[in-house]
């Protein structure tokens, strides 16, 4: 039923109960109901026919409002996936070319390494793009996974620990979410020579935590961000889920990403996403 169609009904139910039972009762019942009991009875009618009017209203109104919610956080799921594919296209096309060049001069060794970058863009690319956003298992499920295949592909040891509750994220913030993890454990893999990477997630009442950190090389605290672009973008990633990103990092000491957002107790956001 369309919005229109309520506001009609809204505004000639209240006319027709009270105009009709008036018309009524001054015909009909004119001589057998007294003026007083006539009065309570339209004020009785007119509170149970409404009161159960207004809920059957709200309770559309609702489940449009939720219908809407979700097409949105679909949207922009696929939206996501979107810029992955783009993001791909240009990342393995720029890998291409420097293959080919580090071929063209005999670097053999640094031409295997761009195609192990590249088998392992593929594989992460795949992984994204492969499921139906509707039919996608828990996103402990989905992380794990993902984890897994990258340490597999990666050959760096990875430990996981998720604590989660169903419906502690809508849709679209588990994307940036699993974004974030993403490219930090892309950095990881490119950049740390590490060993061992760590991913802790969990979630409170009082809001949600995760923890990346790794056990590589690091880099200078004060080295520019604008040269590290993908830390660039974990920051564009937290701040479009409205939480706090803190990059900890020394030179031989690893890196320790912290990501985290405290629901206000108003905050009602999380709840009811699905």
């Amino acid at each position: 039923m369309s919005y229109r169609t309520l506001k009609v009904i809204t505004i000639l139910l209240p006319a027709i109960l009270i105009g009709g039972f008036e018309l009524l009762r001054h015909s009909v019942f004119l001589h057998k109901l007294s003026m007083s009991l006539g009065n309570y009875l339209i004020i009785l009618l007119t509170l149970v026919i409404m009161y159960f009017f207004s809920t059957w209203m709200f309770n559309i109104i609702a489940k449009k409002n939720r219908r809407i919610a979700s097409e949105r956080e679909m949207r922009a799921v696929y939206e996501e996936r979107e810029r992955l594919a783009k993001e791909l296209h240009d990342n393995i096309a720029q890998t291409l070319f420097l293959l080919k060049v580090n071929l063209s001069k005999g670097k053999i060794e640094e031409a295997k390494g761009l195609l192990n970058s590249i088998d392992a863009n593929v594989r992460q690319a795949i992984y994204n793009l492969r499921m139906n956003p509707e039919e996608m298992p828990s996103l402990q499920k989905r992380i794990e996974n993902w984890v897994n295949e990258w340490s597999a592909v990666s050959g760096i040891e990875a430990k996981i620990s998720i604590r989660t509750e169903e419906g502690s994220f809508s849709p679209a913030e588990e994307v940036q979410l699993f974004s974030i993890i993403q490219e930090a454990f892309t950095n990881i893999r490119k950049h740390s020579q590490a060993t061992t990477a760590f991913l802790q997630l969990h979630t409170t009442s009082e809001g949600w935590t995760m923890t990346i950190k790794d056990n590589g090389k690091g880099f200078l605290p004060n080295q520019s961000e604008r040269t590290r672009y993908g830390l660039v973008m974990l920051r564009e990633r937290a701040q479009k889920m409205d939480a706090q990103l803190e990059i900890i990092s020394e030179l031989d000491d690893g890196t320790i990403i912290v990501v985290k957002r405290e629901r206000n107790h108003g905050d009602l956001s999380s709840v009811n996403r699905r």
